[in-house]
């Protein structure tokens, strides 16, 4: 079975999610939608996976937007991986019925708890602790690939139900305030006018002016360039410069520039 799987990441969690996973199904390609998402992402595989991070308790932008232009066989077996650091939400629901808009059905949807990189709200804690999540996503991802080899159909993993209308509540009310939230970023001394934020940007969101970064207001709030900021110089409101850095450790720069793919979405 032809499988192609599509990732958005902004520090590597959901890369790594894809890449596992597509060495667990055997022929699955990945690619990610930072290389692809200037012309509308087209597979003629039997199966289809979208790789995601829960922002806000939802879908990010980019992958909705995504979504809306994916050509694919609408007999394709389609499945989602919801990246998040404690709640998925009603995250896989929002983009099932995103889906079934198209005319395409979701099969199947799960969580995957991952460390948490929102520095805003704290690092990601002991390393014992996210290392421990990291093993744990590892082998729920074996049983993934199990349930994706077999086309089983599965019903959308989500949070709590009675904390699920609360939570997709508060998504629709900050979705439109995302992008100017990049208001909040600046940088200290030690910024070295390496350029890296810029081109780790999923986006495009960030130019140089005088060699120091300059946010465009169209952010999706993954947090890439303060988090690969090499001298930690990009900082994120008044906290962040007491916190802790997170990148998954199997994931490299050079990866995440280059989109860490496998050729996906070539036939």
């Amino acid at each position: 079975m032809k499988t192609d799987l599509f990732y958005y990441t902004g520090t590597g969690n959901s890369l790594w999610a894809a890449r596992t996973l597509a060495d667990s199904l055997g022929a699955a390609g990945s690619a990610s939608l930072r290389r692809i998402f200037d012309s509308p992402a087209e597979s003629r595989a039997d199966a289809v996976g979208i790789v995601f991070p829960v922002h806000i308790w939802g879908v990010p932008r980019r992958v909705i937007a995504f979504v809306e232009a994916l050509r694919i066989d609408p007999q394709a077996y389609c499945f989602a991986l919801a990246v998040n650091a404690g709640q998925v939400a009603a995250a896989l629901v929002q983009l099932e019925k995103l889906m079934r808009i198209r005319g395409l059905r979701l099969a199947s949807g799960f969580g995957l708890l991952m460390p948490s990189n929102y520095i805003p709200w704290g690092g990601p804690g002991p390393e014992a602790a996210w290392r421990g999540k990291i093993t744990a996503a590892a082998e729920k991802l074996q049983a993934v690939a199990a349930v994706v080899a077999k086309k089983e159909p599965r019903p959308m993993e989500k949070g709590p139900l009675w904390l699920n209308p609360l939570l997709t509540a508060l998504n629709r009310l900050s979705f439109s305030r995302v992008p100017a939230m990049d208001k909040s970023f600046w940088v200290d001394e030690k910024c070295n006018g390496c350029g890296i934020c810029k081109a780790i940007c999923p986006c495009g969101n960030i130019d140089l002016a005088g060699g120091k970064p300059l946010w465009r207001h169209h952010c999706e709030q993954c947090l890439a360039c303060l988090q690969w900021c090499p001298p930690e110089a990009i900082q994120f409101g008044k906290k962040t410069p007491g916190f802790e850095r997170y990148r998954h450790p199997e994931v490299k720069l050079p990866e995440m520039l280059a989109g860490g793919e496998k050729t996906a979405g070539k036939g």
